[in-house]
């Protein structure tokens, strides 16, 4: 059978050819207008998941606004010196000083900040509850973690820091604790605080650590402003 006769037999047993036309052809039987309706339809399970994903990327995003506002509201910080402070008076005899930029430098080594300060309030009525104040400002993402850090390089200086524990902050914010460290004189209360603009420490020797830690907060409440 020769190749004419072949395609003259494909041409006339074959199908009729298609009439092409402007409408667009359908290749399904299916009912195009329940086509969407099955492409958007969603499973139970689908949507569960994808809740549960919105839910946990919303409180993820929520988590990250309210760390980031707080931030924003205390990342600017200043610290001030006061002739009088929570019944305390700085001392500014040559002694006072050496001792409160002899704290000042070592603070400044252990963590980089803007501006630091050091400070020796006198107690009027007992020469010997003379309170340390050191440190400065600067931008901390982690305040207390950075404070943590802080109470473990004071036993290079003094002594390990032993029972520390949160204290109230105030209103303030931030964190704050108060332990134990010993020195010449023997055990004296220590405390700090930071947040994401500052950190300071004190020194109370003749005080316990409750007494330090309110004594501190009233402090904290005089020198530290924002904005």
């Amino acid at each position: 059978m020769s190749d004419a006769h072949l395609t003259e037999r494909q041409l006339s047993d074959g199908p009729e050819p298609v009439e092409l036309t402007e409408e667009p052809i359908q290749l399904s039987n299916r009912d195009p207008a329940a086509a969407p309706e099955r492409r958007v339809g969603w499973s139970r399970r689908r949507r569960i998941v994808w809740g549960a994903a919105l839910v946990v990327g919303l409180a993820g995003a929520g988590v990250l606004g309210v760390a980031g506002w707080r931030v924003a509201q205390e990342k600017d910080t200043r610290i001030a010196s006061p002739d009088q402070v929570a019944g305390l008076s700085r001392d500014d005899s040559e002694r006072a000083r050496s001792t409160a930029d002899y704290l000042r430098s070592g603070f400044a080594a252990d963590i980089e900040l803007d501006r630091s300060f050091g400070t020796v309030y006198r107690d009027p009525t007992d020469e010997k509850r003379s309170v340390l104040l050191f440190g400065g400002t600067t931008l901390l993402w982690q305040p207390e973690r950075d404070l943590d850090s802080l109470f473990g390089l004071m036993a290079d200086e003094t002594g390990k820091v032993t029972g520390l524990r949160e204290v109230p902050a105030g209103e303030l914010g931030g964190v704050m604790k108060c332990g134990t460290t010993s020195g010449d004189g023997g055990d004296f209360a220590v405390c700090g605080w930071a947040d994401h603009g500052s950190v300071v420490l004190g020194m109370f020797p003749g005080r316990s650590v409750d007494d330090a830690g309110e004594l501190f907060g009233d402090i904290r409440n005089v020198i530290q402003t924002r904005g």
